[in-house]
């Protein structure tokens, strides 16, 4: 399977960082994974893991609204009842 990354990108992060070719390759490939996620799976995620710290429903939406902004993807403002179907669908 093809990498879902240009090897240059990998090269150029070894190079510039001193990793190891391999340690720039399995960064690149986190950090592509971590912002391919849709806004449902991160809402989803998100919310999940605030429980565990644990917090309240009513602490958990404002922080995923306002993370929501700070994500890679164009997120749609979302009401708080549109997050709740999203995790409770």
């Amino acid at each position: 399977m093809p990498d879902p990354f240009p090897q240059e990108l990998a090269s150029y992060l070894a190079a510039s960082t001193g990793l190891p070719q391999a340690t720039a390759v399995r960064v690149i490939a986190d950090v592509t994974a971590y912002f391919s996620e849709t806004v449902e799976e991160f809402v989803r995620r998100r919310h999940g893991e605030l429980q565990r710290l644990p917090r309240k429903n009513e602490q958990i939406w404002p922080l995923i609204e306002a993370e929501l902004a700070q994500r890679r993807f164009a997120a749609p403002g979302l009401s708080e009842r549109q997050l709740r179907r999203m995790v409770y669908g």
